[in-house]
């Protein structure tokens, strides 16, 4: 009979922090796929090193997540400057209980990531490592191979630059339900009226389509755009196939839209005082991956 050692029944401490590595990487990416490539190569470095020397796992491991994000966001930000249209994030299809877990729930809303979008990569970098991880300074300068006053400076400018930014929006979960059930009941309605009710006046539409597929190229603004707008893309011919269902998208309730049980897009809202506040459409079916169940678990 062969016995189990200690070293042997202990988790993998890539195991054990899987789903955080994976946020962590989603936060830095913004896309699902990018994200689940970067854990892949995080496991290949972490199983090929001599883990005698590492001292603190979970440590070692996020640094390795941040610093192969980093690489990967430097080289993907010319593609982005030829992107066609918004560029939004890849919407995560999430779990109930992410909203229990505060170092996942806290920064992947989809309003958060546009935000932290507009952070050089450096940027984005310290200030996930000092605002949700709580690194040092110290720490972090170690971490990105930069001087402590340089990290010092970026963390300060990039604190400032997302404070004013940061949307504040309500977070009621049950004012959200019910927003969502109204505004689909709206929509398959064809209710004008009805959509414009819930819109605040000064909303604005987003939508991703990548140039693979029928997107609006500008922002859509105010309530009667928004709806003629919504309204006219539901009215299109092909579209009597489409379903859609309420589902939780980077830990808040959105919209999945699904043709034959397979996604073909996704809705992520804000609400302030009560009203829908900014809508962000991702159509885009390369940044549709993290709508199927499983990923990032």
């Amino acid at each position: 009979m062969i016995h189990a050692t200690a070293e042997d029944a202990a988790p993998d401490p890539f195991d054990e922090h899987r789903r955080l590595l994976f946020a962590t990487a989603y936060r830095m990416l913004g896309s699902v796929s990018d994200a689940e490539d970067i854990l892949q190569d995080t496991w290949l470095k972490w199983s090929q090193t001599d883990r005698s020397g590492v001292r603190h796992a979970k440590a070692y491991l996020i640094r390795t997540v941040t610093n192969l994000s980093l690489n990967r966001l430097t080289s993907a930000a010319v593609t982005r400057e030829a992107y066609v249209g918004p560029w939004l994030p890849e919407p995560w299809l999430t779990t109930p209980d992410i909203a229990e877990e505060a170092e996942l729930a806290d920064t992947v809303s989809m309003a958060m990531l546009v935000v932290l979008e507009t952070l050089s990569p450096v940027e984005r970098a310290v200030f996930l490592l000092r605002e949700v991880f709580g690194y040092s300074h110290a720490e972090i300068a170690e971490v990105l191979d930069r001087p402590e006053p340089t990290i010092r400076q970026i963390a300060h400018r990039a604190r400032a630059h997302v404070q004013a930014r940061r949307p504040r929006y309500d977070t009621d979960a049950e004012q959200r339900s019910l927003v969502t059930r109204r505004f689909i009941a709206a929509c398959q309605g064809g209710d004008l009226n009805a959509v414009m009710e819930l819109l605040a006046p000064d909303v604005t539409a987003w939508s991703d389509g990548g140039g693979k597929v029928t997107a609006a190229r500008r922002p859509v603004h105010t309530a009667d755009h928004v709806a003629r707008w919504v309204l006219g893309v539901l009215a299109k011919p092909g579209v009597e196939a489409l379903r859609v269902r309420p589902a939780l998208l980077n830990g808040e309730r959105g919209l999945l839209l699904h043709v034959d049980g397979r996604p073909v897009g996704a809705l992520c809202f804000d609400l302030l005082d009560g009203r829908i506040h900014q809508l962000c459409f991702q159509f885009n079916p390369d940044k549709l991956a993290g709508l199927r169940p499983g990923h990032g678990d």
